[in-house]
């Protein structure tokens, strides 16, 4: 099968999304099929085509270089060029994917969407996003199936879309990072706490920052490690030197392909935390899961789903330094159980990805057997 996936970000760019399609496509490779990577190039400084891990992976000149909208007139001509069976359109809140969806109509392909959706650091970017969906909606109902990551996605998306419940598809993202560890007896620091994202401000490093003076009035000797670049890095540090924290805060980063690296680092922590605004499904609590690390989250979107699901402990999203600091505390005594069997693994993800697939594929071909009306006359 001839996959071509769609994505306004993908390596080496580093986030949840960008991992999802790499762990997908890696394996559909392994399963014998032709896979595609269609990706924005934004300012043209990345290279326009290359093979990784035997992923076709092709960049499309997108405007402007520093922002994150993606907008790519070639992309038309690249998919109507490329040949494919079906096309997955990975995300949907940027240039990218209005064009990738037009062009899917134009030219006849099968297509489902994933949403991938985040939050942003905008307020007015938020105050969008409902409109945002409203227009694009009829590019979306033609999709053969919607992918959503969590039941918050479902319910979230068949409002603001106005989209047909029955075609939703919960596809969860994988964790399985213990796979990666290139040892597996990685001793934990009792007092190492992680807190990994890109550095946006929705993201709430802020918020553990800033309970970190009160978690160190229990804990003397905690550590909180940032895992992430981004814009407002310079903002973290200044904070991080304003509270006087240099000894026990950092911010560093691992390259996205580098999952030894990051599986280590999560086997070394006591605790992984997220105190963002808006998350559907995030995948570094998906794998610090997998690797059986507690975690503390806000109460808040697809992050409130997983505290339902007794996976994390979750704080209010408007909670003060005081309760977050005494969550983290009290988390960091919790001895974890194992989740193995409440988490899906990549492979999982991978196969029922690959049926959908299949199914458009079959009703493709039975498609192409009857003529339609214009051509019989």
């Amino acid at each position: 099968m001839r996959i071509l996936m769609v994505a306004a970000r993908y390596f080496p760019f580093a986030g949840g999304t960008e991992m999802h399609v790499h762990e997908v496509a890696t394996r559909l490779v392994r399963r014998g099929h032709d896979v595609s990577v269609v990706t924005a190039n934004p300012g043209g400084v990345l290279p326009e085509h290359e093979i990784v891990a035997g992923i076709d992976i092709i960049r499309v000149r997108s405007w402007p270089k520093s922002r994150d909208w993606q907008f790519a007139p070639g992309l038309a001509r690249v998919i109507g060029q490329s040949g494919c069976d079906v096309m997955h359109v990975q995300g949907y809140h940027t240039f990218f994917a209005p064009f990738a969806m037009w062009a899917a109509k134009r030219h006849a392909i099968p297509f489902v969407l994933s949403f991938h959706s985040g939050g942003h650091s905008s307020p007015l970017r938020n105050r969008l996003r409902h409109i945002q969906a409203r227009m694009i909606a009829p590019l979306v109902r033609p999709a053969r199936r919607y992918i959503a990551v969590s039941e918050f996605e479902v319910e979230h998306f068949a409002e603001a879309m106005s989209l047909p419940s029955d075609k939703f598809l919960v596809v969860p993202n994988g964790a399985n990072l213990n796979a990666s560890l290139p040892r597996p007896d990685v001793p934990e620091d009792e007092n190492l706490i992680l807190s990994i994202g890109r550095l946006e401000r929705y993201k709430g490093h802020h918020r553990a920052i800033d309970a970190m003076p009160l978690l160190l009035r229990l804990r003397p000797k905690a550590r909180l490690q940032i895992v992430g670049t981004g814009p407002y890095e310079r903002t973290l540090r200044q904070r991080i030197h304003q509270l006087r924290l240099d000894e026990h805060v950092t911010i560093g980063s691992i390259p996205a392909s580098d999952r030894g690296a990051m599986a280590t680092l999560l086997a070394q922590a006591r605790l992984a935390v997220l105190f963002s605004d808006y998350e559907a499904h995030p995948v570094a609590v998906i794998e610090a899961l997998s690797l059986n690390k507690t975690v503390v989250v806000t109460a808040t979107s697809g992050l409130r789903e997983l505290a339902d699901r007794s996976l994390a402990y979750a704080v209010p999203l408007d909670a003060g330094a005081e309760t977050i600091a005494a969550a983290m505390s009290n988390a960091m005594d919790i001895k974890p159980t194992p989740r193995s069997l409440a988490l899906s693994t990549w492979d999982e993800c991978t196969a029922t990805l690959e049926s959908v697939y299949k199914v458009l594929l079959a009703e493709r071909s039975e498609a192409s057997r009857f003529p339609t009306p214009c051509e019989a006359r």
